[in-house]
């Protein structure tokens, strides 16, 4: 007879209750390391979610000894981690509202002095499209074959939605002002932390 793994379960946290239990939590902030130097919650360890697989083994020990709270800037990201961890059977909590909500509740946030705040990524993904497709169409109206830019923007963005995936988000992460700060923690020192 096999037995079939079933998913840990996830659970979504208001910030009322993430703060009232928050020294209970290893805080995982999934954002990239840019937006995470901007300011997180207390305590948080900075796993960028394209980077989550890697960190599982490190997660697994880590929610082995307590529970583990997974925050972005608004929930999203932090809501696909724990679906990729509960795949795993790695037992996670979310930040509904994510790190926005959080600040918004006047809950501390840290950030290292003189850190710069990048945009949250949703913002930087709508600037980015905007442009694109301001420019296929501007350009387009001289040159025709130019309107496909709008197009394939147009189609990346529906392909996003239908997906819940964004490769442009992901194209954006890599820019140097989404980057770790030269003082920020190593990521193989942060799953070293996670893993003790």
């Amino acid at each position: 007879m096999t037995t079939a793994l079933t998913a840990a379960p996830t659970t979504n946290l208001t910030t009322a209750q993430a703060a009232s239990r928050l020294g209970e939590f290893t805080v995982v902030d999934v954002r990239t390391p840019g937006e995470y130097a901007g300011g997180h919650l207390p305590g948080a360890h900075n796993v960028p979610l394209d980077r989550l697989d890697e960190a599982s083994d490190a997660l697994a020990a880590a929610a082995a000894r307590g529970p583990l709270l997974l925050v972005c800037a608004s929930g999203n990201r932090s809501a696909k981690g724990c679906a990729r961890l509960a795949a795993r059977n790695v037992e996670a909590s979310t930040l509904d509202g994510g790190t926005g909500a959080w600040a918004a509740a006047g809950h501390p946030v840290e950030r290292p002095a003189g850190a710069r705040t990048p945009w949250p990524m949703d913002r930087q993904v709508r600037l980015a499209a905007g442009s694109l497709v301001a420019a296929g169409f501007v350009a387009g109206r001289f040159w025709r074959p130019a309107h496909w830019l709008s197009g394939a923007i147009g189609a990346g963005l529906v392909f996003s939605g239908v997906t819940n995936t964004c490769g442009m988000a992901a194209a954006l992460a890599r820019l140097p002002h989404n980057r770790p700060a030269g003082d920020a923690v190593p990521f193989e020192e942060t799953l070293a932390r996670l893993a003790a």
